[in-house]
């Protein structure tokens, strides 16, 4: 018998037939012509480098309601008002969930929050064909998630330049030394280091700490998961790591900007 799949596996044999529909209901031809008409993106990677610059640490707010580690994470979730609560709070970005299956997630949900604030906006989602680039670009998206250990290099290679093209940034996430090299061919990339493991869905942050070695100091590097205290955030700045994608913490909290700033104000 073969090794039973791993989260990750399964969302991304749910997301090869979750894609499958969408192409039903509306060809990639029509989103192409959807996506060509879309006004220009917000630049999240120049956003993020403006507050690294002002020496501040740079807080991409993410809003989710559920995660398969943790279940619902929030029961109480309004998208619009935590979008706009870490907006006066002072994040730089947010990353908006929208797998439906997973994390109870929406496209609906990031194009409202694009439309009531000025952030820009990741979508956060497990990307692996060139018909979700169109999507995201349509629904507002202004960044990308691409995750090394769901892509083959010649696939991550063929969406990120994609991406790039429909001017969206990309955030390429990483595991391991292997992953690392492979997300700094990319010269524009935002490399972000997932202190969560995709197969077993645990967190260290040693894997932020191991990593750094290896990035050049030009590279703009983004911590995610397991990011909880003001401490954390004061031993990653000490390590140069300026910039942190931040979600549970945030949604676990009666009032999710007040804790963004609370975590940044050390």
């Amino acid at each position: 018998m073969g090794n039973p799949p791993t989260i990750l596996g399964k969302i991304l044999d749910r997301k090869i037939v979750e894609i499958e529909s969408r192409q039903h209901h509306l060809s990639l031809g029509s989103l192409r012509e959807k996506s060509a008409s879309m006004g220009p993106a917000r630049g999240f990677s120049k956003r993020l480098r403006e507050r690294v610059a002002l020496g501040e640490a740079a807080v991409i707010a993410e809003i989710k309601r559920a995660s398969p580690s943790r279940g619902v994470i929030r029961e109480d979730f309004d998208p619009v008002s935590i979008a706009i609560s870490y907006a006066r709070a002072g994040a730089a970005c947010l990353s908006v969930l929208t797998d439906v299956d997973f994390f109870q997630g929406s496209d609906a949900h990031l194009t409202a929050v694009r439309a009531q604030t000025d952030l820009p906006v990741l979508r956060k989602d497990f990307v692996i064909d060139s018909y979700q680039l169109y999507e995201s670009r349509v629904m507002g998206a202004d960044c990308v998630l691409l995750i090394v250990s769901a892509l083959q290099p010649k696939r991550l290679a063929e969406l990120y330049h994609l991406a790039r093209s429909l001017q969206m940034d990309v955030l390429i996430e990483v595991h391991d030394e292997t992953e690392l090299a492979l997300a700094l061919g990319f010269d524009d990339a935002i490399v972000g280091i997932n202190n969560r493991n995709l197969h077993t869905f645990e967190t260290s942050l040693e894997t932020t700490y191991r990593l750094l070695d290896h990035i050049p100091p030009q590279s703009l590097v983004v911590t995610e998961s397991g990011i909880r205290s003001r401490g954390d955030i004061a031993a990653m700045r000490a390590r140069n790591v300026h910039t942190f994608l931040i979600g549970e913490a945030f949604m676990r909290s009666p009032d999710p900007g007040a804790e963004l700033a609370e975590l940044v104000s050390g």
